[in-house]
C-alpha cells in the first residue's frame, strides 16, 4: 500500500466513531450571519451624507489654505 492510502485508511478509522456536532442547529448559523450583516448595513447607512454635513467647514478650510473648491 502507498503512504497516501495508508494515511487515508488511518484517517477513516480514527474518525469513524467521532461525530462533529455543531454548537446549535445549522439554520441558526445563517440567521446569526443575517443579523450580523443587517447590523453592518445599519452602521453603514448611518454614515450616509456625512461629507455634506461638514461642507461649510471644508470650504472654510480650503479658503484658509488657498485651495480651489469645486464642490457645491
Amino acid at each position: 500500500m502507498s503512504v497516501l492510502a495508508t494515511i487515508a485508511v488511518a484517517a477513516e478509522e480514527g474518525h469513524g466513531h467521532v461525530v462533529n456536532e455543531l454548537w446549535f442547529p445549522a439554520p441558526l448559523f445563517g440567521l446569526i450571519m443575517l443579523v450580523f450583516f443587517i447590523a453592518l448595513a445599519i452602521v453603514t447607512f448611518s454614515f450616509r451624507d456625512v461629507a455634506n454635513r461638514h461642507a461649510e467647514k471644508a470650504e472654510a478650510y480650503a479658503r484658509e489654505h488657498g485651495e480651489a473648491t469645486s464642490h457645491h
